[in-house]
């Protein structure tokens, strides 16, 4: 454990200027660093964003927020390598990627920063690292459980609209649906791209190839949000069966009109603002929970939809 009396020096540039999201550091010099595999473009991590901010407003202590702008991992390495080098408190990351990603976080631990990690990975790639515990949503078992839901639902073929085929996490959750469908992956997963146009293009033409295709699953609003368009453009919308991995506006208001069976919310700003607070709390009073934190998966349908609507892109 780093001390909490530790004079730190200024963090080396990186790839991606870090963003300061809480007040000023408390007068111990606390400061932790929050490194994402997101693109700059994924509007959904600004409840990750919102989450360390007001975490780091309550416990008083500094926090950033570091990510690579085009969501390449090997960028993503090198953000950690130099987050730890600057003498943090403590690193919160993601594990999208155990072969590119596990190095370097295994590295930040033996020079004796604590880490944990959050929203991608698993518990037990977090305990092969070093990590204090693991906060985030299993993503194969959550997309195990939406298939079995589908399949309750009367579903047997669908469409996995992939946005960031390269994050390992992303392929878990299409596959695991494909598993709790009982069917096989194969070609029902696409490489849909980042790009709006592109995204919405690509549903249209598989959709027009696959005519029988019974189900849609987005992972998120990157994929989402162009895939309403795409069924309002092709007629299908509310027609098809459509699930959802997370939350936004577009995602919300699909719910609401019957476009969008359900999302799956694994509520993030839990898996920022938790971490936050028990590093901070294991800093000053030694004290640790003694199983990681399980944020998801939570099925979110038109009849819960309060608060969801109300926070929907904030802190939902």
């Amino acid at each position: 454990m780093t001390s909490i009396f530790k004079t730190f020096v200024t963090a080396t540039a990186v790839a991606a200027a870090p963003l300061m999201l809480a007040t000023a550091a408390a007068a111990e010099g606390e400061k932790y660093i929050l490194v994402s595999h997101a693109p700059d473009s994924d509007s959904w991590w600004n409840t990750i964003k919102n989450g360390i901010a007001l975490a780091g407003e309550q416990m008083n202590v500094e926090v950033e927020y570091r990510n690579p702008p085009t969501g390449d991992l090997a960028d993503m390495a090198r953000i950690i390598e130099q987050a730890a080098a600057s003498g943090p408190n403590g690193i919160i990351t993601t594990l999208s990627d155990y072969d590119v990603l596990s190095g370097p976080i295994q590295a930040a631990v033996d020079s004796g920063v604590d880490v944990i990690i959050m929203n991608s990975g698993t518990p037990d790639q977090a305990r092969e690292v070093g990590a204090l515990m693991y906060v985030g949503q299993p993503e194969y078992d959550a997309g195990y459980a939406a298939g079995l839901r589908a399949k309750g639902d009367g579903m047997a073929s669908f469409l996995c609209v992939n946005h960031y085929i390269s994050s390992p996490s992303s392929t878990e959750r299409c596959q695991g649906f494909a598993d709790g469908l009982g069917v096989d992956l194969g070609e029902q997963m696409i490489d849909s791209g980042q790009d709006p146009a592109e995204i919405k293009n690509r549903v249209l033409a598989y959709l027009n190839a696959n005519p029988e295709t019974d189900a849609i699953l987005t992972l998120g609003p990157t994929s989402a949000d162009p895939t309403i368009l795409a069924l309002e453009e092709n007629g299908m919308a509310g027609d098809i069966y459509f699930g959802t991995f997370d939350l936004g506006e577009e995602i919300v208001k699909g719910l609401k009109s019957g476009v969008i069976n359900w999302g799956i919310d694994q509520q993030p700003f839990l898996q920022a603002y938790l971490p936050v607070v028990v590093l901070t709390n294991y800093h000053r009073y030694g004290v640790l929970p003694g199983n990681n934190i399980n944020s998801g998966p939570g099925f979110v349908t038109k009849d819960a939809l309060e608060k969801v609507e109300q926070f929907a892109g904030e802190y939902r």
